[in-house]
């Protein structure tokens, strides 16, 4: 099977750096979670996913499979051709991004539209990180929030929680009353300072109250879970600590995109998937980072239990726009690989195989948050 001709919805990805700023990292940090400078200069270069892919990308770019010729190309090229060579590889038809990441360092969405459609995924910490220092009264502090994402901002498709980097999926109800107290805790400790919100009763608070305007819009809220860079705590990763989240009545209105495969807790995600009508997955992150018999045991455990109307392609790319082809090439092959096996187990037809693969490369990302927008309509013609 080969799925190259099927045009790929990235329903989760990250900016690209603006060159300076990539220009003072290394090319490896590109492919590693990691971001200690031994992990970056010894040890990222050692590890199947770079060695694979610097012979992916020679072939592209046609130089030689070393880093110091990629990067000389590179350089050759400039960033708006190298973009525009991987996005036409990778045979993309849009790209959601995440433009919470490191947002001093990328570039902004606008030029990402240069050569590509792009719905924006608005991530609910870096909202609630910037109004906090605006304020020092917590009822306008959340009125403040209400305001900037009630309706979305116009192009955003989905909101984007980092909870589980800052204090894990166990997500808890919370008092208004519990909430303000750490607001005001914050503020007395940051007056009107930049802040980074690690409190966890404030930030669950927040995650609830947007989950009830995901609702109100159909809007899908993505969720990072399973593994990622050091700064959170895989234990606390596991999508299983949803449970008393997902059995809220107002998160059954509001559909829940599980990041990365939940990686390692592949079945664990696959298991909510398959019992919760509002969890939905992606592949992304795993699909290109691991090996490849790893990134076929992630999606071939994904679908072990998940339907298969509730899984969608994503790349993660961030940093450095390889990533975007490196994820497509993979996902397309490496679904179809499993997909021909299920065909071997009699779990499907060829014909069924082929129908599942345009749903999770495209057109369950594009019935999910079509959605948005027929929403977004309704309401704002009832006002």
């Amino acid at each position: 099977m080969n799925f190259n001709d099927i045009p790929l919805i990235d329903q989760h990805a990250h900016n690209v750096l603006k060159p300076e700023v990539a220009a003072s990292y290394p090319y490896a940090a590109g492919f590693t979670e990691g971001f200690h400078p031994e992990i970056i200069n010894h040890h990222a270069r050692h590890t199947l996913f770079y060695r694979r892919s610097l012979r992916e990308i020679a072939a592209l770019l046609a130089c030689e499979p070393q880093e110091a010729a990629i990067v000389a190309r590179r350089e050759s090229l400039g960033i708006e051709n190298l973009t525009q060579v991987y996005f036409r590889a990778a045979n993309l038809e849009a790209i959601y991004l995440d433009d919470g990441f490191a947002p001093k360092d990328i570039l902004p969405i606008s030029w990402h539209e240069q050569f590509i459609p792009v719905k924006r995924i608005l991530r609910l910490e870096v909202v609630a990180e910037q109004l906090i220092p605006q304020t020092d009264d917590f009822e306008t502090f959340l009125a403040n929030f209400h305001s900037a994402i009630d309706p979305p901002p116009p192009g955003v498709v989905a909101f984007k929680s980092i909870v589980c980097y800052r204090t894990g999926l166990e997500i808890q109800p919370v008092t208004l009353e519990a909430a303000a107290a750490y607001f005001y805790r914050i503020k007395q400790k940051f007056p009107n300072q930049p802040v980074r919100l690690v409190d966890k009763p404030l930030i669950d608070f927040l995650l609830q109250q947007a989950l009830l305007i995901a609702a109100k819009y159909q809007l899908p809220l993505q969720l990072h879970t399973g593994f990622g860079d050091p700064d959170l705590d895989l234990r606390l990763a596991n999508p299983l600590h949803l449970r008393s989240l997902l059995e809220l009545p107002e998160s059954y209105h509001a559909p829940l995109v599980l990041l990365h495969a939940s990686y390692p807790y592949m079945r664990e995600a696959g298991y909510l998937a398959s019992v919760y009508p509002q969890v939905y997955l992606d592949f992304g992150l795993a699909v290109p980072s691991l090996s490849v018999s790893g990134m076929r045991e992630t999606i071939r455990q994904l679908l072990e239990l998940t339907p298969t109307s509730k899984l969608m392609y994503s790349s993660d790319a961030h940093t450095i726009p390889e990533l975007y082809y490196l994820g497509a090439k993979w996902g397309r092959q490496l679904l179809a690989e499993v997909l021909e096996q299920a065909i071997q187990d009699s779990d499907l037809t060829v014909s069924e195989a082929e129908a599942i693969a345009k749903a999770i490369l495209r057109e369950n990302a594009l019935a999910l948050y079509k959605q948005v927008t027929e929403t977004s309509t309704a309401l704002s013609t009832s006002n």
